[in-house]
């Protein structure tokens, strides 16, 4: 059987720009949108997983509702003659109604129940007399301009928010298992 088409909607669609110099760390934003009226759960994977951090990697899209995920490139010396041939996968799965873990979604998710989206990626370093990306080139959440502290605080933030989700969800399968014992 042929795999699912992508339910998610990917802006951009195809392919992810990262805009130099590289000496920091260039962020490119990824907007993932469900459309359907069940949760999604998604991890986004690449050929080149030392050369970025992606945040989040993973998670649920409610019904309806979008994300946006932050896609650094590491620093590294840039060779304008070198083409990249780093990609990024999306990839998702409908959200079991009954979900009580999101490892168990994947390990359990048979080949054609999962979707994916492909993603290229492309530097280019602007030009001398072009110091400065323009604003619409962003997602309008990422052009109020934030430093690198701000970045790191929502980062962590939102790392401790998706351990806390974790821990709800095992304490809500142990409460689950012990009703289930007292029936």
């Amino acid at each position: 059987m042929a795999r699912p088409e992508q339910v998610l909607v990917l802006e951009p669609q195809h392919e992810l720009k990262f805009k130099g110099p590289f000496t920091d760390v260039v962020t490119a934003y990824l907007k993932l949108s469900n459309p359907t009226d069940r949760n999604i759960c998604f991890k986004v994977k690449t050929t080149a997983p030392r050369r970025y951090c992606v945040r989040p990697n993973s998670g649920i899209i409610d019904a309806g509702a979008s994300i946006n995920v932050s896609v650094m490139l590491q620093p590294f010396d840039y060779d304008p003659n070198e083409k990249s041939k780093h990609k990024f996968m999306v990839q998702s799965v409908l959200a079991p109604f009954d979900m009580t873990d999101m490892e168990g979604v994947w390990k359990e998710a048979k080949p054609d129940e999962l979707m994916d989206s492909k993603l290229r990626c492309s530097f280019e370093m602007p030009l001398e007399n072009d110091k400065t990306t323009e604003p619409s080139a962003l997602p309008k959440s990422a052009s109020a301009s934030l430093d690198d502290g701000e970045v790191k605080k929502i980062m962590e933030e939102c790392k401790r928010l998706q351990m806390e989700v974790q821990r709800l969800w095992e304490e809500n399968k142990q409460i689950r298992v012990r009703s289930i014992r007292t029936n």
